[in-house]
């Protein structure tokens, strides 16, 4: 199951989306993101004991929905939002180390992407750029060694045995880093470790959920905007299904 927020409205906030990532389909979508909004949905919800793999983004409040409302499901990070996350506080930490540097458009598309998908004139100018900056130089490194293990996947069990011990050292290089942004980070890391680790096994993602959320605010767009959520939630059902 992949669980994820969208925007519904001004007025009534954000709305949850429940999705079935193994047959690409729309479970449900309903009001509120808490835990105190979604209570009275989970509590009177069918089939929650089947359900044995929960895909999100690193939400607090979903994991600890999950953790009671589905008591034999284990918790899978999503790839996407955790190199996101990565990317965002090494960015962070870039415009602090040279503030001037990060406000270069073409530097910051370049420190964005991942190395293998810069060309040979772009890798040439990122790393001239970095010769200079030997500080910076090596927590690029660091930081694409760190997005390349994790974009690993399909992996067996004796395999993510090998991987774990790594990821560990760098949650440990990132906490003792000394650099605000990158200790935010590992701490980051650390409390999710256990679901960021499950990554390496699982198949999908929930780029399914956020697929039907583009969907959503296309019906939405269509409508001219909904003011009656259950309206909404119909059209969504038999549109997204």
């Amino acid at each position: 199951m992949g669980i994820d927020e969208h925007f519904f409205t001004r007025k009534k906030g954000y709305a949850t989306t429940f999705c079935d990532l193994k047959n690409h389909r729309l479970y449900d979508v309903t009001l509120g993101r808490s835990e105190t909004a979604l209570e009275a949905y989970l509590l009177r919800l069918e089939g929650k004991d089947h359900v044995r793999i929960v895909c999100m983004d690193l939400a607090a409040v979903y994991r600890s929905i999950v953790r009671k409302h589905f008591p034999k499901a284990v918790i899978v990070a999503d790839r996407f939002h955790v190199v996101r996350l990565i990317n965002h506080h090494f960015l962070a930490c870039w415009r602090e180390i040279d503030p001037a540097g990060a406000k270069n458009r073409g530097l910051l598309s370049l420190m964005r992407r991942h190395r293998h998908n810069l060309k040979a004139e772009q890798q040439l100018r990122l790393l001239a750029y970095l010769a200079e900056r030997p500080a910076l130089a090596a927590i690029y490194r660091f930081k694409q060694r760190l997005c390349y293990l994790l974009l690993k996947r399909h992996k067996t069990r004796q395999q993510c045995q090998k991987l774990v011990p790594r990821f560990l050292r760098a949650i440990v290089e990132l906490r003792q880093s000394g650099l605000p942004q990158l200790v935010t980070l590992g701490e980051t890391l650390h409390s999710w470790s256990e679901e960021i680790a499950r990554m390496w096994r699982f198949t999908r993602s929930n780029g399914i959920t956020e697929g039907f959320h583009n969907k959503m605010e296309t019906i939405s767009r269509q409508a001219y905007g909904f003011r009656n959520f259950e309206n909404y939630r119909q059209r969504v059902q038999v549109l997204c299904s």
